[in-house]
């Protein structure tokens, strides 16, 4: 039986000494690197690169096959929090219980460390697939990747976000506003660990089904943990949602139902691992870990 506890422990282990290794000494101890670093290593939960590294060993793959494409991954997640935590968008303070990066420098520093992240990731991806893979299949995780962070993925999910503040939205459209904004490089996670074992169209197409469930039940859990949990197991404020008059799940279900919701979710998305072996029992652990997590 999987022990998720340590497996979590040993990928992130792998992300982190990755993500540290890319700042040289001297690098480090200028203001923009340090900007990075300062949320890049603020402990974060490492979902995303870890989903990639899991979907990639469920179809037999090893980890340090997509180890540089995870850490791309992270950097622009990274790079999305610290946008998303600008007095200009939701006015955080705290973020994995430190302050959060326009707080620890200054606005502009925090504008371009998410900018330096960002461009980072893509020249992470650029130079592994001239190193070590077909280009063609290169080109097709960078455009896979682009794709669900940019206008078409994730910054289309923030602005429809924002522009959602403060008049209601049916449920249908915050499914869509959520799989853009969270579902979105949840998906793209997945689906490059997968591109990147040689998957087979149908486990592609599975692998696929289990990332979009599992990347919208994580966006109700945190809707759910912005009003019932701990702030100093989340670290950062709770609450926050209903100051900004965000529509959640919550908000529009109750918090009884979209809990429901989650779990069924995670449940559905469990199923679609069925024809998978045991190298999937990483996939199968991280989807109930999201709606049983406290941060």
């Amino acid at each position: 039986m999987l022990d998720l506890t340590h497996y979590l422990k040993t990928r992130q282990k792998q992300v982190n000494d990755k993500l540290m290794a890319l700042f040289s000494p001297i690098e480090k101890k200028k203001r923009l690197f340090a900007a990075m670093q300062h949320s890049l290593m603020a402990g974060g939960k490492r979902i995303r690169p870890i989903l990639c590294i899991s979907a990639a060993e469920a179809v037999g793959a090893c980890s340090d096959d997509v180890l540089t494409v995870a850490c791309a991954i992270e950097c622009i997640h990274t790079y999305s929090l610290i946008h998303d935590d600008l007095p200009s968008m939701d006015n955080d303070d705290l973020r994995r219980g430190i302050p959060t990066c326009h707080k620890a420098f200054d606005d502009a520093t925090a504008i371009l460390a998410g900018d330096a992240l960002l461009t980072l990731a893509f020249e992470l991806l650029s130079t592994e697939f001239l190193s070590k893979f077909h280009p063609e299949n290169g080109l097709h995780v960078i455009r896979l990747i682009a794709h669900a962070s940019g206008p078409y993925g994730m910054i289309e999910g923030q602005m429809q976000d924002i522009t959602a503040e403060q008049h209601r939205l049916t449920l249908d459209e915050l499914e869509n506003l959520h799989r853009l904004k969270t579902g979105a490089l949840i998906a793209a996670s997945v689906n490059t660990g997968a591109l990147l074992a040689r998957a087979t169209d149908e486990q592609s197409h599975l692998l696929n089904d289990y990332a979009q469930k599992i990347g919208l039940a994580f966006q109700v859990i945190d809707d759910v943990l912005n009003i019932k949990g701990d702030p100093d197991c989340l670290g950062k404020a709770v609450g926050t949602d209903l100051v900004l008059q965000k529509n959640t799940y919550p908000g529009l279900m109750g918090l009884d139902t979209a809990e429901k919701k989650a779990h069924q979710l995670v449940e559905s998305a469990i199923e679609s691992l069925i024809s998978f072996d045991h190298r999937a029992d990483p996939l199968r652990s991280i989807a109930e870990y999201i709606v049983q997590r406290d941060r």
